[in-house]
């Protein structure tokens, strides 16, 4: 069962899902001569609503089912079983009228064409699109200006960087102004500099146009900066539906400070934080996820001779596998 609720109401939700199933039918060798036919249930019953506007990060370990409940709501897959609607629409029925509504990038694949330049490659987009001259030329300048693609517009896909290439790929996807944005991994592979500036542009984008965002990654930092709701998806199941800070109490999730002191001392003891590992002159310390790392830091520099100190973020699938272990616990105790 899904904890918390995170639910809009009917009138305004963009995305609806319910009991929504994709089951796969996957054969394997079973001797010599024989195969054997088994059932993968990769979406198993989800249901959930997104309203209009909201940008929710969708959540979970590799094969969770993630990509498989993306690729549903474009219609790319046929649901199994279950009822699923997007902007009033049916994916799998209406393909072709729900891909002027939405756009979708997908982190490991691009939809822009290798060999052309990206200027050519949005000319084809609005073709494909009928995006009317003037709304094209005015998203298309807005897409160059914030992403920084200037420089870009007569590079050949092929010669562009990862992150070159995502902040092109984004800008295709919203060139038709989509009501709603699916991004799988759109930060994958980024440097720190690719990263913010994509993260900014999609908070500019929700916040001006209302845009409705469903995100998919393995960075908690962008959930963290992006969304306010998280749901997470486990084994096809949807195991949490509600915001960050409550997923981190869920899981009793941990940040960890990284102090370099000048030289070796014994472990360093402040309020609010437990020391857990000590090499040489560097020590971790480990503290709630949900607390603030500012007065541990003013402690620490405070107290000890400090070089140098960063903060690292749990990593998701540890939130979840600490989420999921403590609801087991809690079963077991209650059973």
């Amino acid at each position: 069962m899904a904890v918390g609720n995170g639910m809009g109401s009917a009138v305004d939700d963009l995305i609806e899902l319910d009991g929504v199933e994709k089951v796969f039918q996957v054969r394997r060798k079973a001797g010599l001569m024989r195969r054997e036919r088994r059932e993968v249930r990769a979406v198993d019953g989800i249901s959930f609503r997104v309203p209009r506007g909201e940008m929710v990060g969708y959540i979970g370990p590799n094969g969770a089912g993630k990509s498989t409940t993306i690729k549903m709501l474009t219609g790319i897959l046929v649901p199994s079983g279950g009822r699923l609607r997007v902007a009033g629409i049916d994916p799998a029925r209406e393909r072709t009228r729900l891909a002027r509504r939405i756009g979708v990038v997908f982190g490991q694949r691009t939809t822009l064409w290798w060999d052309l330049p990206l200027r050519d490659s949005y000319a084809l987009v609005r073709r494909m699109y009928r995006i009317p001259d003037d709304r094209y030329r005015h998203n298309l300048d807005r897409c160059v200006e914030l992403l920084n693609l200037g420089a870009l517009l007569d590079v050949p896909v092929r010669q562009l960087s990862l992150g070159q290439r995502m902040r092109g790929d984004i800008a295709a996807a919203l060139l038709h102004d989509p009501e709603v944005l699916y991004l799988d991994e759109p930060t994958i592979g980024l440097d720190v500099v690719s990263k913010a500036k994509v993260r900014e542009f999609l908070r500019d984008v929700n916040a001006e146009q209302g845009t409705t965002v469903l995100l998919t990654t393995h960075d908690l930092t962008d959930i963290e900066l992006l969304c306010k709701r998280v749901m997470v998806i486990d084994h096809g199941r949807l195991v949490y539906d509600g915001g960050l800070d409550g997923l981190h109490a869920v899981g009793e999730s941990e940040r960890t400070l990284v102090v370099d002191l000048e030289r070796e001392l014994p472990p360093i003891e402040v309020p609010g934080a437990r020391t857990v590992r000590v090499e040489g002159p560097r020590q971790w310390l480990a503290f709630p996820a949900n607390s603030s790392a500012a007065p541990i830091v003013a402690a620490v520099a405070d107290g000890w001779p400090l070089v140098d100190l960063s903060v690292r973020e749990p990593e998701i699938e540890d939130v979840i596998a600490r989420m999921l272990h403590g609801a087991e616990d809690r079963a077991g105790r209650t059973s």
